[in-house]
């Protein structure tokens, strides 16, 4: 089997694809599916050099979101209702191969109205885009929502989540190019760059004063989003993609009568599991009226051997939405022998 195997720790840069991996082994309760696109993440860059909290033991094979069919020498578990064939999505270690073995639990079925590139990248995403503007940032109709990084992995669904509750939503980005995106494909009303000195006056000057009523916040920039912050404001933490850990003055939290709260949708699996739930039937609902759809870069990565092209360019902030690499023919299911034709 041909996967994306570490042996050693290392930049993916310096990993080749293997071409004679061993098959996945299938557990209890777990699926054989044939990958057909592979979700591509900033985690897997330090994963695959020994830096993330996850670290599986080595050898591995690196990757976890995917999306892809139900394989036809699949062993279905008592219970599971899918069957060999079926369009399906997930995230389990070791989808950057051609085949993954994953708990049915963690398997949903690919609307008709998704592709397979479309559903590789959709399982981390959009349910902490969604727990963070619904569940956490309470955003309702007619509020003010600062989305950072808009034109990121989950900051174009923070915006589309916003944007379908009746949410005025303002992204922010690092250039011209990217805050298009996130107006002309996430729905974005206002853009802003904030790598300009006093992005927050313009803030300002958009809302009229007032600021804004909910921060989604994945870069760590909470600190200077306070001078934005309406009374009530609810700044909601999802990541550090900055690389810094910003320590919080209280007093500026009391001033305003600001809530800061904090997002780690993995732990609801295990603290809440009925909730990840109830947010993929709403998720599920905005994909079939369209409201929501998901934005997949139109960098093209061919095969698994591009996986590590498309990593050093998510790593050089040269992307934009969500990166999949295609494993498969989605017309034929064969496995694509390529390279990275990337549009940068």
């Amino acid at each position: 089997m041909k996967a994306f195997v570490v042996s050693e720790h290392r930049h993916p840069s310096k990993i080749q694809t293997s071409y004679d991996a061993p098959p996945p082994k299938v557990g209890k309760n777990e699926i054989l599916v044939d990958v057909f696109s592979v979700g591509l993440n900033f985690f897997d860059v330090l994963q695959a050099q020994n830096k993330y909290q996850l670290q599986p033991p080595l050898p591995f094979v690196l990757g976890t979101e995917f999306a892809g069919v139900v394989s036809k020498d699949a062993v279905i578990p008592k219970g599971c209702s899918f069957k060999a064939g079926d369009r399906v999505f997930g995230a389990a270690q070791g989808a950057y191969a051609e085949q993954v073995s994953v708990s049915y639990l963690q398997l949903l079925p690919i609307p008709n109205n998704i592709s397979f590139d479309q559903a590789a990248g959709m399982s981390i995403t959009w349910p902490t885009s969604y727990e963070g503007i619904v569940g956490r940032g309470e955003a309702k109709k007619g509020d003010w929502v600062l989305v950072h990084a808009g034109a990121g992995g989950v900051g174009l669904p923070a915006i589309q989540i916003a944007k379908s509750l009746g949410c005025k939503v303002i992204a922010t980005a690092g250039s011209k190019d990217k805050l298009d995106v996130c107006r002309d494909l996430g729905g974005a009303d206002f853009g802003v760059d904030y790598s300009k000195d006093g992005w927050q006056k313009e803030v300002m000057k958009i809302t009229g004063g007032k600021g804004v009523d909910v921060v989604f916040d994945p870069v760590g920039m909470l600190i200077p989003s306070l001078k934005v912050a309406a009374w009530k404001c609810r700044l909601v933490v999802v990541g550090f993609a900055a690389g810094t850990i910003e320590k919080i003055p209280a007093n500026l939290i009391l001033v305003k009568n600001v809530s800061i709260v904090g997002l780690h949708l993995g732990a609801y699996y295990k603290k809440e599991p009925a909730h990840p739930i109830t947010i993929w039937k709403n998720l599920f609902k905005g994909f079939a009226s369209g409201a929501l759809k998901p934005v997949v870069f139109d960098g093209v990565y061919d095969g698994l051997e591009a996986i590590s092209q498309g990593l050093q360019d998510i790593e050089d902030r040269k992307t934009w939405g969500k990166v999949t690499a295609r494993v498969r023919e989605e017309a034929t299911g064969r496995v694509i022998e390529g390279k990275v034709k990337s549009k940068l």
